[in-house]
């Protein structure tokens, strides 16, 4: 995929407004034919938190911006709650165009799409980044443990911090989960005020998070460069 005329790749791209520039007329899986916009990502694009979802819907492909929706409202406010604004971070998703039904990403869509958001992540190189929902805590964290396991937990890779959460999408349809996800932002704030408000502990000696091939887990079953919450016991297994 090159830009018209200059020879270049997505892969050169040295800024964000580039690469979405590469990525406008992008048809590597069968969701660019059905779209009515590329969704790409919006906030800071030097921010130092990233939150990352797992695909458009119907009203981010209309608009062409992610989590506009009720879910987008919620994120809001779970942002207002730790004293952040949507233009302080970076939002995205692991797939740019909504799939059909907002139906799950499928494997080669997958496949076919998230070296765009390491491309993101590497442009915009946050200090943590906020996986949200399964898709997206699996993809950054090279990982098959799911969301419900991982959430509100702290994972180090290098200079990098993983927090997975829930979706606010699963929050608003399963209500337990919103008390949750509003408490795992509370836990958010303590990381963020760790790693970067200068208190943060030390990192471990691992290789840094996306698209790596470091495992999540030790073959003791302890995970691989996790951390405990502010003032909580290290876990020491999965479940």
């Amino acid at each position: 995929m090159q830009e018209g005329g200059s020879g270049l790749s997505w892969q050169e791209a040295r800024s964000l407004e580039e690469l979405e520039r590469f990525l406008k007329g992008c048809l590597r899986c069968g969701l660019g034919r059905g779209r009515t916009n590329l969704v790409f990502g919006t906030g800071d694009p030097f921010a130092r938190v990233m939150f990352v979802g797992e695909g458009p819907g119907f009203y981010e492909d209309k608009q062409g911006e992610p989590f506009v929706g009720q879910a987008g409202q919620f994120l809001d406010q779970l942002l207002a709650s730790i004293g952040l604004r949507r233009e302080q971070v970076y939002i995205a998703n692991c797939v740019k165009c909504r799939p059909p039904g907002n139906r799950d990403p499928l494997p080669e869509e997958l496949e076919a799409c998230t070296p765009f958001l390491f491309k993101q992540v590497e442009l915009i190189a946050p200090r943590i980044i906020c996986t949200l929902g399964n898709f997206a805590t699996r993809t950054l964290l090279q990982t098959t443990a799911g969301i419900t396991a991982l959430h509100g937990r702290r994972f180090r890779r290098g200079d990098r911090v993983f927090v997975p959460l829930f979706h606010p999408a699963a929050a608003l349809h399963k209500p337990p989960l919103k008390s949750i996800l509003i408490e795992d932002f509370q836990l958010l704030r303590g990381y963020l005020e760790e790693d970067l408000g200068g208190g943060g502990g030390e990192a471990e000696a691992s290789s840094s998070g996306c698209g790596g091939q470091e495992p999540l887990f030790s073959e003791s079953g302890v995970e691989a460069g996790e951390e405990a919450a502010p003032g909580e016991a290290r876990q020491l297994g999965l479940f």
